[in-house]
C-alpha cells in the first residue's frame, strides 16, 4: 500500500465525525491529508479498490467521496491515469486598463508560456463574425484557437476571429498573435472587453483540466485599430480559480464628489 494511502487512513482514524455518513468521513480524511501536506499536489491517490479494501467500505462510498472532492477542486481525475491531488494554483492578477497579449502578460511575471493549437484556418464567417468584423458572406474569416498554458498549467482557451484579408495565413502565426499583427501594422490599440461568469462545459473543462460545471470566466473582446476599424473578435474561457481581473477606478471630476 502506498505512503499516500497510509496518510489518508491515518487522517481517517483521527476524524471526529464518527456519526457522519462514511463517505463524508472519508472525504474529510482525504481533504485533511491534503490540507496538512501529508499528500501534496500531483500525488496519486490509491485506487478505489485499495481504499475500499483497507477502509472496509464499499467502492460506491469511495467513489462518492472522491467525486465530491473532484467537484470541489481538491482532486483531479485524468482518464486512464487515475486520481491525483490538484495542483495549487497561483492566482494571476491582470489589469483591465492595459491591452496586452497573454504571452506578454505571462512573460512579465516570469512564467514559461506555451500554446496547444486547437484550430488555425480559413472559414466562411458566422453571422456574429460578419456583424462584428464587418464581413460579407463571400469573404473568409481567419480563426485561431489555442489552449494557453503557463508553467505547465492550462489557464485559458482563446478563440480569435479576424478577417482573412488581415490574416491570410493563420498557420504561420508563432507564439503571439499580436506580435504577428504588429509585423503588418495591424496590432490593435484599444479594445472593449465584456466579462461574464460561466459554468464550464465538458469539452472546455477537459482542456483546462478542471471538473465540468465548475465556475469560469467568459470573456468577449472586440479590438480596434487607431483608425477605429475592428481588427479582432475574441471569445475566451478562463479558469475561475486562476484569474483575478483588476480595474482601477478614479473620480471623474469635482462634480462627482459626495456621490455614492
Amino acid at each position: 500500500m502506498s505512503d499516500a494511502a497510509d496518510q489518508i487512513f491515518a487522517a481517517l482514524k483521527q476524524s471526529s465525525q464518527s456519526g457522519a455518513p462514511l463517505y463524508l468521513q472519508l472525504r474529510k480524511s482525504i481533504e485533511d491529508a491534503v490540507n496538512r501536506g501529508l499528500i501534496g499536489p500531483g500525488d496519486a491517490l490509491p485506487s478505489e479498490r485499495d481504499i475500499a479494501t483497507k477502509a472496509d467500505i464499499s467502492r460506491v462510498t469511495v467513489r462518492k467521496a472522491v467525486q465530491d472532492l473532484v467537484k470541489g477542486g481538491i482532486l483531479v481525475q485524468r482518464h486512464g491515469s487515475g486520481t491525483f491531488v490538484a495542483p495549487r494554483m497561483e492566482r494571476v492578477e491582470q489589469s483591465l486598463s492595459r491591452l496586452t497579449s497573454f504571452t506578454e502578460d505571462m512573460a512579465r511575471r516570469g512564467m514559461a508560456v506555451r500554446s496547444a493549437w486547437l484550430d488555425r484556418g480559413l472559414y466562411a464567417p458566422s453571422p456574429d463574425e460578419m456583424m462584428v468584423l464587418g464581413l460579407s458572406s463571400s469573404e473568409l474569416v481567419a480563426r485561431v484557437a489555442r489552449l494557453r498554458i503557463a508553467n505547465d498549467t492550462p489557464l485559458a482557451i482563446e478563440r480569435a476571429s479576424l478577417s482573412a484579408s488581415v490574416l491570410p495565413d493563420p498557420a504561420g502565426i508563432g507564439s503571439s498573435l499580436y506580435a504577428a499583427l504588429e509585423l503588418t501594422g495591424n496590432r490593435p490599440v484599444r479594445a472593449v472587453q465584456r466579462i461574464s461568469a460561466a459554468n464550464l462545459g465538458e469539452g472546455d473543462a477537459r482542456l483546462l483540466e478542471v471538473p465540468p460545471g465548475i465556475a469560469g470566466l467568459h470573456i468577449e473582446r472586440i479590438s480596434y485599430l487607431a483608425s477605429g476599424k475592428v481588427i479582432e473578435f475574441t471569445r475566451s474561457i478562463y479558469r475561475g480559480d486562476a484569474y483575478d481581473f483588476v480595474a482601477e477606478l478614479r473620480l471623474t471630476g469635482p462634480s462627482e464628489e459626495g456621490r455614492s
